[in-house]
Parts: C-alpha cells; structure tokens; sequence
C-alpha cells in the first residue's frame, strides 16, 4: 500500500503497529525505499530493550516502549526522598540524644556541646548555598549519590571521636555534606510533580525529618544503653549506604524512566511550557533583585533557627529541665517528631483538602500558614509554666505539628521555575543557617546563665512575622515567577 513520508504501519508478530514515531535506526525496510517506497512488503522492528544506543543520538524523550509500568510511580520516588530525610536527621539527631551521655563522659561543658553544633551550622551554611547550585549543575541523581555517601562516612567518623575537638571536627564534615539533602528533594518534586501537588509531596518529602529524629530517640538510646554510643553512629552511616544502592538503581528523570506510564508523565508535566532546549542559568544577582526571591529567604531565616532549637535543644530541655533520663528519652521524647511528622503531611494534605472545596492554592495555603502561627506560639509559652513532663511534652508535640504544617520549605517549589529552584532553596537554607548559627551560641549562654524560658519566647515570636514576609513579599502562592535568563 502507499505509504507517507512521515508515517507508515508495520506489521508484526504482534499485528498492525505505528511506527511513525520510531528514529530512522530503530526500523529496518526490506525489498522497498524506505518510508515511502510503493513496493515496501516487510518492515523489522527491533524491541527496545535491544536496540543499540548509537553515539551522539540523543535518549529518547520518554522510555514507553517497555510494557512494565508502576501506578504513581512519582509517590515512590518521594517516598525514597522522605527516607533520605530520615536518614538525614537520624545522623543528625544522633548526637542530640546521647549529648548528656556524650557529655559526662568526655566531661564537655553545655557551652562546649553549642560549638560542637555550631560548628556544624557553619559547614551546613556555607554548603547549603554552595550545594544548591551544585544540585542544579549536577542534576539530583548524582547530586544524591554524591553527597548521601558523604555524610554517611561523616557520621560513621563520630564513632572514633575521642575529645570535644575531634566531635567538633567530624560535626563540621556532617554539616558539609547534608544540606544538600534539602534542595536537590524539592527540586526533585518540581521535576516529578505538577504545581497543585507540590505542597504535599514537599510535605512528604520534609516529613522524613519528623521521621528520623523521632526514631533516633528510641532506637539510639537502645542502642547506646545495650551497644555502646558508638555504634549508634555506625549504624546511622551504614544505613545511608543502603540508601545510595536503591537510589542509584531506581531514580531517573520522568522522561527517562521505564517504569513510568504516559498517563502518568501527562500529569506529571500539566502546565508546564513545552521547551526542547536546556534553560540557560539565571544569574546570581538577577535572582537577588526578585522580591518572591526575598520573601524565601527571610521566610527560612526567620523559621531555620526554630527547626535547629527543637532538633538539638528539646531533648536537652526535658532531660535538664523535666527530669528526662536517657530511658525515659527513649520512651517519650520521640512523641514530638512524630507530631512533627505529621505535621508536615497536614501542610500539604490540608491545603489540598481545601483546593478540592473551590479554593485558591494562595488562600488555603495562607490560612494553614495563619492558624499554625496563632496555635504554636500559645503551646510554646505554656510549656514554660507547666511543671508536668507528660504536659510539657504534649505542648511541645502540638507545637511542632505547627511548625511542620507552616510548610515553609516547599514555598520555592510554589512560586519559582523549575531551573532556579535547587539556587534559591540553597541560598535561603544558607542564610537561615546564618540566623541560626547565631541563634545557638545565644542559646547556650541564655539556657546556662538563665534558663530555657526566655528561648521559648523568642521562638514564639518568630511566626507571625514570617507569616507578614510572605504575604508581602511573595504575594500569590501556586503562581509561578517569570524570570528571563
């Protein structure tokens, strides 16, 4: 039969196929021209999974010649990223659950143990911005594999610390290595993701944080109390190796993946302007006079100091205040994270919930964002009043459930492109990493020559102020920024 220059049909063991779409190599005509010879009688398609990649052809746009395919597969894959974030804060959160015992046994002062911690701040902040460029210079497969691998031999260093300035030392590399954990996960969900999703997959994303610092509480605890403290960063590092295998052999860019159906893939990519060139970078200085660029960063660095303080000084505040030995740490003091955690899934479930009854994604992000600030700062000020542990600590888990559902770190993702998004995230988690190195040096002098209150109080303050940021800065959330390259 006559055939087109651009499309003709194949028949096959498997019947009638349209190959239109096939590159020249992937077709072999016989007994006719190709593509529009009137005598052609056989067409050979070889499978997919056989044929050769030529070199310098480029992969194609989307691998929907295999017939294997997962339902939801960007649901796995931020999953994978909710368990880099546990990873991430159980080697964290480490050494904030065995600090007492850390302390009394290397007789290091509580202005001692505020260095070890902001030496890792300083790491953390100069790398934050420095790994968030990285990430999307890199790409985030290998930005993970890179930088999951380190902190991994970081936190297996802690084991062989002996003075308070080998703790400081080995703090200083975890710091270097982690934060980039943080913008290469929510620009992972800007590729995997479409705008309406992106709260709530971020949400899922930040709450392996809640996860693995309210599982460090009893599981280093078991450890260290049956092990030895040692072996509870040991552990911590082989486990982020686990991690690097299943990531190295499961994550690919939605185009590139095998398993991800076309169905999928469209809704993966709703709304998002169809480009076959790579974007060009957007200078640093352009992105700085961008007032929703601001309105990110003075959001972190008004928040980043309040995560710190409930991931390094909670645990220390019911041990040294309500009595809290290393036990009762494990039993209890995870009850917070898990508030936390859960939080972070109410941040993005809740708004969706909101956007499914007629909605704006701005209002039902802005009214989550309002309540949880009225809501944290009255639980944080009861706490220092109420002498009951059991009390303080329900206080103290309402409060970081507040926290987590302000949902401040997914506002990149929200409001700003795809390119820009692993830049801005980094420079912001630089500067809240600023506000709280400062924040812990001031916490140490305050809570050794006066106690924990006047901490809470400043902490309380913080999220009303944050919320103004956004509403002037950022304007409409879910409406994303046009920046010129």
């Amino acid at each position: 039969m006559p055939l087109s220059s651009t499309t003709f049909v194949a028949q096959t063991m498997e019947g009638l196929v349209n190959v239109d779409q096939l590159a020249v190599e992937d077709v072999n005509v016989y007994h006719g021209r190709r593509c529009g010879g009137p005598h052609l009688s056989a067409v050979h398609l070889r499978p997919a999974a056989l044929r050769p990649r030529l070199p310098g052809r480029p992969t194609p746009d989307h691998a929907l010649m295999t017939s294997r395919r997962i339902p939801g597969l960007r649901w796995y894959v931020v999953t994978l990223l909710c368990v880099a974030s546990g990873l991430n804060y159980l080697d964290r959160q480490t050494l904030s659950v065995l600090a007492q015992t850390i302390q009394d046994e290397l007789h290091l002062s509580t202005v001692q143990y505020a260095d070890i911690t902001s030496a890792f701040l300083l790491s953390y902040t100069i790398m934050y911005a420095v790994s968030g460029v990285i990430v999307d210079r890199l790409g985030t497969r290998k930005s993970f594999l890179v930088f999951v691998s380190g902190w991994s031999v970081a936190c297996i260093l802690h084991a062989f610390a002996r003075t308070a300035a080998q703790f400081t030392a080995f703090r200083f590399l975890l710091g270097a290595t982690e934060p980039a954990n943080f913008p290469a996960g929510v620009k992972v969900v800007s590729e995997w993701f479409p705008m309406r999703e992106r709260t709530l997959a971020v949400g899922i994303f930040n709450g392996g944080v809640a996860v693995g610092a309210a599982i460090a509480a009893p599981l280093i605890s078991w450890i260290a109390l049956t092990h030895g403290w040692q072996s509870a960063f040991v552990l911590g590092g082989a486990l982020g190796f686990i991690w690097v295998a299943l990531w190295a052999g499961f994550y690919r860019l939605p185009r590139a993946h095998r398993w991800l159906g076309a169905a999928e893939l469209k809704l993966i990519e709703a709304g998002d302007a169809p480009t076959t060139e790579q974007p060009a970078p957007v200078p640093l200085k352009r992105l700085l006079r961008l007032r929703v660029v601001w309105g990110c960063i003075l959001a972190r660095m008004l928040l980043d100091p309040c995560s710190y303080f409930f991931t390094f000084w909670i645990i220390k505040f019911l041990q040294q205040e309500r009595g809290f030995d290393l036990a009762a740490v494990g039993k209890f003091s995870g009850i917070p994270f898990v508030a936390l955690a859960l939080g972070n899934l109410a941040g993005g479930a809740v708004p969706r919930i909101l956007i499914g009854c007629g909605w704006t994604q701005d209002r039902a992000r802005k009214v989550t964002m309002l309540v949880t600030s009225l809501v944290l700062p009255a639980c944080l000020l009861l706490v220092t009043r109420v002498p009951s542990p059991g009390v303080a600590v329900a206080l103290i888990s309402v409060a970081m459930f507040c926290h987590g559902a302000w949902g401040f770190m997914a506002l990149p993702a929200e409001v700003l492109p795809k390119r820009v998004i692993g830049s801005v995230t980094g420079i912001a988690g630089a500067i809240g990493g600023v506000a709280g190195i400062l924040t812990q040096q001031a916490i140490g002098w305050t809570v050794q020559t006066l106690s924990f209150t006047p901490v809470f109080i400043a902490c309380a303050a913080v999220y009303l102020v944050a919320f103004a940021v956004v509403c002037l800065l950022i304007g409409q959330i879910g409406r994303e920024q046009v920046i010129a390259a």
